[in-house]
């Protein structure tokens, strides 16, 4: 494992939330995508947050 910066213990939760048997490259491709685009949605709500905080 290359070094990403995330804990063992969480790369490996995440690994496992996205494994496939199924799949030829060993990942759920839509569950990973939902995955990232939740997170980023998480990140948006988070940003205007802070943005709307500053302004005030």
């Amino acid at each position: 494992m290359e070094n990403t910066g995330i804990p063992k213990e969480r790369y490996k939760e995440i690994e496992n939330m996205i494994a496939s048997a199924e799949s030829v490259v060993g990942i759920d491709a839509k569950k990973t995508h939902i995955i990232i685009i939740h997170k980023l949605m998480e990140i948006e709500e988070r940003l205007n947050a802070l943005e709307a905080k500053v302004a005030q």
